[in-house]
């Protein structure tokens, strides 16, 4: 090998140089990848915190089973919005419906993230991910016959809360009294209009009073309802929670 084709320390600095430089290259892309992985999971946290904390706050805010008059509570998020949706309670017999409540909804959304007050039950989750955070007040009877006792909670809301509100901090002001309604004897079913079918119908197929579920879509809803239907003949009573809640910025 010829003097000039030996490699000079000049030559032998340079490459370090390079080198040094692809490295710190390759350590600030994996930085970068990292920091956004990082961005990810807080903001994932963050979300799930915010969900967590509004159907806490519903739960506290939102007692018309237990509440008779004034009763007022708090909904605390970072990112989101609250509104209310239409939604409908039937109860059915054999002849058909026998009473429909257009007891409505109140929804969460932030993101991925759902949470929405409707019929007294919170459920949490969207469309094929969905479970109950608090159960209806539907009680029956075990096995055929008996009673069948159908709570209905309807917000009557103002009209305030169906433009929807962002923000960090809402009261939930609610005025509640109660209407008791005997149906009768007979074979009945139960009719919640959803979104979020899947938790409803789990919580239905559990029950050793419900036969079976499936679903129908009523004239003028948004969204199909699952249907229970009751074992046996019972007798039924249907009672509405009018809440006539209103959502003001706390």
């Amino acid at each position: 090998m010829s003097r000039s084709e030996r490699s000079s320390p000049n030559d032998r600095a340079q490459s370090n140089v390079v080198g040094v430089a692809l490295l710190l290259a390759i350590a600030v892309v994996g930085l970068g990848g990292l920091t956004a992985g990082i961005g990810a999971v807080v903001e994932s946290n963050a979300a799930t915190a915010d969900a967590a904390s509004v159907a806490d706050g519903f739960d506290r805010a939102l007692q018309p089973t237990e509440t008779t008059g004034y009763h007022e509570g708090r909904v605390a998020f970072a990112n989101g919005r609250i509104a209310t949706e239409d939604r409908a309670l039937r109860v059915l017999n054999e002849s058909g419906v026998v009473a429909t409540v257009a007891v409505d909804a109140l929804v969460y959304e932030s993101g991925d993230r759902r949470v929405a007050y409707e019929a007294g039950t919170i459920v949490r989750g969207r469309t094929g991910n969905s479970w109950l955070y608090e159960a209806p007040p539907i009680t029956a009877s075990r096995g055929s016959g008996g009673v069948l006792a159908v709570g209905a909670a309807q917000l009557n809301a103002s009209e305030w809360t169906t433009t929807g509100a962002a923000g960090r901090s809402l009261r939930l002001s609610s005025r509640v009294s109660h209407d008791r309604r005997a149906l009768g004897n007979g074979s009945y079913r139960v009719a919640i209009e959803t979104p979020t079918p899947g938790a409803w119908k789990r919580h239905f197929d559990a029950q050793s009073a419900v036969r079976s579920t499936s679903g129908r879509l009523f004239p003028g809803d948004d969204h199909q309802s699952v249907v229970a239907t009751y074992r046996g003949d019972r007798t039924a009573y249907l009672i509405i929670h009018d809440m006539q809640l209103e959502v003001n910025r706390a």
